[in-house]
């Protein structure tokens, strides 16, 4: 046994990650909250958003503010965060009834979904009804309640993790939990798509009421035994904790914290803002066919894959988070380049080059900038709080960079092709030139912002005391 447990260890994918007081399949089934969340990102921000607009005859408006309503929810994942540290109840738990609430809210919202549609799509459904805006109204519920559930689960399940993990296996958790994330994308969107090859309402209800269904199985899996029954007294359940604000203060005030959610936010903003546009752009400017644009996924997945594996070695090796984030940056610096000389040079292979680095160096990136969250000192709250406030600043900005890559793409290619901006740049290209060149310059800033953060974890390991908290920063 002892010959198969190192040889485990060894071939294994992530068999490192495992600890005495985590063991491997304990680890394992919690990282199924992370499969039931990509399998609803792909169904908010792929599948639905697809349907409403070509087979449900949705205005695009519409159908963008619907997909937006998620990310209204996520500056509150702090706060979930605060709460679930914060929490008491009489068998002890924290983290397993935030996790069981937001599979609720998960499963509510899909379970309506589909039904919230066939309204809102009326004119084609042939779905009759009195009320005004009773479709907006209830698919507008729908995506909420989704939403919410997401992050809910999302920030309990990582707290739980960083909880039951070690120091030294931390790290390799949050590249394990990242891979389940993806892997779950993966294999939904396949599912999915297979599924819904010939769309029908009955079809649409039975493949989203069934994701609903998936959620709350793959959860209930996940937090099964997860957590210790610690029973409290009444006395003890009565006592006073601290408030979000003390929380916050102290969490504010005890380090990194500010400048890491500036990081946070800012190299979000910089990977994310091409999120809908490498596809039309490989396919209007670079005229690849659709199937060829389709491996852009798949190219984009091998990069972050070899991100995430290559982040668990570097950490476990004792490398500062704050330096391999520099690393996933400067392979961000190199993949937008590559996309934007793809165009002059004619060549498909510089473009899969470039949506391949952009994988990898968002994956190093988001996996450093987690690892550093999760082994920031618990405060008056605890690891929720500072995962929720990562959480809060990733999908902020995922969302905002989203919805303004796509505009200003529109915007100046509307300028660029009326012969506003001059003969040299009347070109289809230039729009999304300008987004790539943004995305360069928001890298630069965030190298900026992100040195003072490896300069103080170096101090710290030499004795210093490295404090940078949200009063340091710049106003």
């Amino acid at each position: 046994m002892s010959v198969l447990k190192r040889i485990s260890i060894r071939y294994l994918p992530f068999a490192d990650a495992a600890s005495d007081d985590f063991p491997l399949g304990q680890l394992l089934r919690l990282s199924l909250f992370q499969v039931s969340v990509g399998m609803a990102m792909v169904l908010l921000l792929g599948t639905l958003n697809r349907v409403m607009i070509v087979e449900l005859k949705v205005s695009a408006f519409l159908v963008a503010a619907m997909v937006a309503l998620p990310v209204l929810i996520a500056p509150f994942r702090a706060l979930l965060g605060f709460k679930s540290d914060t929490y008491k109840s009489a068998i002890g738990w924290k983290r397993i009834p935030y996790l069981w609430f937001g599979t609720l809210w998960q499963f509510g919202g899909l379970a309506i979904m589909p039904a919230a549609l066939l309204v809102l799509g009326g004119d084609v459904t042939q779905v009759r009804y009195d009320i005004p805006f009773a479709g907006e109204a209830l698919a507008a519920l729908a995506f909420l309640m989704t939403g919410l559930g997401m992050h809910m689960t999302q920030t309990a399940g990582l707290a739980l993790a960083a909880d039951r993990a070690t120091d030294e296996t931390r790290p390799r958790v949050v590249a394990l939990l990242y891979v389940m994330l993806l892997l779950g994308m993966a294999v939904s969107s396949l599912v999915i798509g297979y599924l819904l090859r010939e769309f029908t309402a009955l079809e649409l209800i039975g493949v989203v009421q069934g994701a609903a269904v998936v959620t709350l199985l793959l959860n209930v899996i996940a937090l099964w035994k997860q957590e210790r029954v610690r029973p409290m007294s009444r006395a003890e359940r009565a006592q006073p904790g601290p408030s979000f604000r003390d929380a916050w203060a102290d969490y504010a005030a005890g380090g990194t914290a500010g400048r890491l959610l500036l990081v946070v936010f800012l190299g979000t903003m910089a990977f994310n803002m091409q999120d809908v546009l490498l596809e039309p752009y490989g396919g209007e400017i670079l005229g690849l066919s659709v199937s060829s644009t389709t491996l852009l996924t798949a190219s984009w997945a091998i990069g972050a894959l070899v991100g995430f594996a290559l982040a668990a070695k570097w950490l476990a090796e004792g490398m500062n988070p704050y330096r391999m984030g520099a690393r996933g940056i400067l392979a961000g610096l190199a993949a937008f380049s590559a996309v934007i000389f793809a165009n002059p040079m004619g060549s498909p292979e510089m473009f899969f080059t470039g949506a391949c680095l952009i994988g990898f160096g968002g994956g190093l990136f988001a996996v450093s900038t987690l690892t550093a969250a999760m082994t920031m000192p618990a405060g008056k709250a605890g690891r929720g709080l500072a995962l929720g406030a990562w959480g809060a600043a990733q999908a902020t900005a995922a969302g905002l960079s989203t919805a303004i890559g796509g505009g200003l793409r529109d915007v100046v290619n509307t300028a660029a092709t009326q012969g506003h901006l001059g003969v040299a740049l009347n070109d289809a290209s230039t729009g999304y030139s300008v987004v790539y060149h943004l995305e360069i310059f928001l890298l630069f800033v965030t190298l900026v912002a992100l040195g003072p953060l490896v300069r103080t974890a170096t101090t710290n390991r030499n004795g210093g005391t490295g404090k940078f908290g949200l009063a340091d920063l710049p106003t």
